[in-house]
């Protein structure tokens, strides 16, 4: 898997003078409460109990969701204190970001294939006055200010089936120690993320783990399985042996069925 990402940034790399720059959206200006207000709404209204967005209904009832987009274009990134306040609304603001730009690409079924590279490399958005694709924002900004927290992982919505599942609720800066473990601890408890078959000995996890795997070994735990089992419902015996269980891009989409 770490083969084929490399694969696919040098994709990019090469397809960069095809990338498009996606205008932030012509809302009022807001201030940082009234925007995550609008933020909140969005989640409250058209985020379902499996983490699954009715895209075709927020489509057509964006204002809130421009609102936010907007006041994440423009605001800078330090206008936020280091630490829990800005890492609380990059998180927010990538989540965002991503379902906005899912209905910007005309809500396709699936981020699979050459999909990813326009989605998530291709496609650049105005954050914090930035142009800067969802790929750029998660690795060369969020991950470095995480310093080195691997459960923002288990925060970040991409908009697919197997990304973590996406809170009805924003995450805050004085909740988000304890946030940060709910969705972590509610990701590995689902199977598809820990499965354990003890008839070959086996733990499948989710593939996302194989996506980072220098975030969790060695700064986390010793292995993979180490990490995943401090979060699990009922951990694996350590010396089992590891797979990945493939990542499903298809959008999640609640009117996809």
């Amino acid at each position: 898997m770490r083969r084929f990402a490399t694969l696919w940034v040098l994709l990019a790399a090469l397809l960069g003078g095809c990338s498009t720059l996606v205008p932030a959206p012509a809302a009022p200006p807001s201030t940082p409460q009234a925007a995550l207000d609008a933020w909140a709404r969005v989640l409250d209204r058209f985020v379902d109990e499996r983490g699954e967005v009715d895209f075709p209904a927020l489509a057509r009832d964006r204002a809130d969701l421009d609102r936010y987009v907007r006041h994440v274009a423009d605001s800078p990134l330090a206008q936020w204190p280091d630490g829990p306040q800005r890492l609380a609304h990059m998180i927010n603001a990538y989540n965002a970001l991503s379902m906005f730009n899912v209905i910007e690409s005309g809500i396709p079924a699936t981020h699979a294939g050459l999909n990813k590279v326009t989605f998530f490399v291709l496609r650049k958005l105005d954050i914090g006055g930035r142009a800067m694709s969802l790929y750029s924002f998660e690795n060369d900004v969020i991950r470095p200010s995480a310093r080195g927290e691997p459960r923002i992982h288990f925060a970040l919505n991409c908009s697919a089936l197997s990304c973590p599942a996406l809170p009805r609720v924003p995450f805050g800066a004085s909740t988000l120690d304890a946030e940060l473990e709910r969705e972590t601890r509610a990701f590995f408890a689902r199977r598809e993320n820990f499965r354990v078959d003890q008839a070959m000995s086996t733990v499948w996890l989710s593939e996302l783990l194989d996506f980072y795997p220098t975030d969790f070994v060695p700064v986390a735990a010793d292995s993979l399985l180490a990490y995943a089992n401090r979060y699990a419902p009922q951990p694996a015996p350590p010396g089992f042996t590891v797979r990945f269980t493939p990542y499903d891009w298809t959008i999640a989409n609640s009117r996809r069925r």
